[in-house]
């Protein structure tokens, strides 16, 4: 299971997307992205980010802690924005907790030093998981003392949102032309090398034990947990298999390239972070 922490002080609303996440410090002494159970797209974009999220730390990509933050409705009374007060009211109880990283920087300002292997493991592990939020636009990394950082990968995993058609994502190849990276030459043969042996049933059991049994909905209503955590490593271990299909055309977008389209200064920085810093200074 997640470290599990509980909020204290809810600081800001972090207005981007739908979801409206919220700054808050917790019981540990740290300060956390919150994710909310209540939110628009429900609870499975929370089990996608905590599966993809950790996932990605077993096969040694960068990404920030992630915990559960048990929140209680008192904490809304002093938002006075009565949405995201409502939103408060109705996530009490168990939410993901993303760690804050103060002072990162923009995926723009550090994507020079990306080299190709890092690059095609990225690219590699977004094909696994399916996830469509790695575009230039909004490429959902970030640079924190030199080191990127992968984060929001709740919009993978799509399958999840209708079992009954998982079948049909197994060996559905995945578009990489406006991916961020391919404009680093990613070596995704090397990393399909290095990854694919190490995603076995024992990781994947260790990275959905991570994720809490009231956030789990499979098929069924009447699924126990430990089924739907089945599911999931059924059908992560089937697109494993499954290459054939999608690792060909991967490794010919990330072969192809192209140019990327240059997003203005700031453009796809989170809101939590706040402005960019001038042009010349850098992270502290």
């Amino acid at each position: 299971m997640l470290p599990a922490v509980t909020a204290t002080r809810y600081v800001t609303p972090l207005r981007e997307g739908g979801s409206l996440p919220g700054l808050m410090e917790a019981d540990d002494l740290g300060t956390y992205v919150v994710k909310w159970r209540a939110a628009g797209q429900g609870v499975k974009v929370l089990v996608a980010e905590v599966v993809c999220g950790e996932l990605a730390r077993a096969l040694s990509l960068p990404v920030p802690a992630l915990v559960t933050v048990d929140v209680v409705p008192e904490l809304a009374v002093g938002e006075p924005d009565p949405e995201v007060q409502e939103l408060l009211q109705r996530s009490a109880g168990r939410n993901l907790g993303l760690d804050y990283l103060p002072g990162a920087l923009d995926f723009e300002a550090g994507v020079a030093t990306v080299g190709p292997e890092l690059a095609g493991r990225v690219l590699w592990f977004d094909a696994l998981v399916g996830n469509v939020d790695r575009s230039w636009r909004n490429p959902n990394m970030l640079f924190w003392h030199g080191r990127l950082q992968l984060i929001d990968h709740g919009a993978a995993l799509t399958f999840h949102h209708s079992w009954p058609g998982a079948a049909a994502a197994v060996r559905r190849p995945y578009d990489a032309g406006q991916h961020a990276l391919v404009e680093c030459a990613p070596d995704v043969r090397a990393a399909d090398t290095a990854l694919a042996p190490r995603v076995t049933r024992e990781l994947l059991a260790g990275v959905l034990a991570q994720v809490p049994d009231e956030w789990l909905d499979g098929p069924s209503p009447e699924d126990p947990p430990e089924a739907v955590r089945g599911r999931y490593a059924d059908q992560l271990l089937a697109r494993l298999g499954a290459r054939d299909a999608w690792l060909p055309p991967l490794v010919e977008a990330a072969r192809a390239g192209r140019p990327r389209r240059r997003a203005p200064r700031g453009e796809n920085r989170p809101a939590w972070l706040g402005p960019p810093p001038p042009p010349g200074v850098s992270q502290r």
